[in-house]
């Protein structure tokens, strides 16, 4: 099941349903996310990457396997 985690720009504002609806006038049903998380900003490395493991561990915590 899609999830997404967002950071919104300051100045602007937008809920979980306003997304998930653009998302799914843009994108294949199944691509679209059916939940979202919203966050203050996206871990980085040194270099500037994302971190998309610590962002996994926050959202699935110590579970074994990350699906649903």
């Amino acid at each position: 099941m899609p999830h997404a985690v967002i950071v919104v720009r300051e100045g602007f504002s937008v809920t979980e349903q306003e997304l998930i609806e653009f998302t799914r006038s843009k994108l294949a049903h199944f691509k679209a996310p059916k939940s979202i998380s919203f966050i203050n900003a996206l871990p980085k490395t040194a270099s500037g990457k994302i971190q998309k493991v610590q962002i996994r561990k926050e959202l699935w915590g110590d579970r074994d396997k990350m699906v649903q």
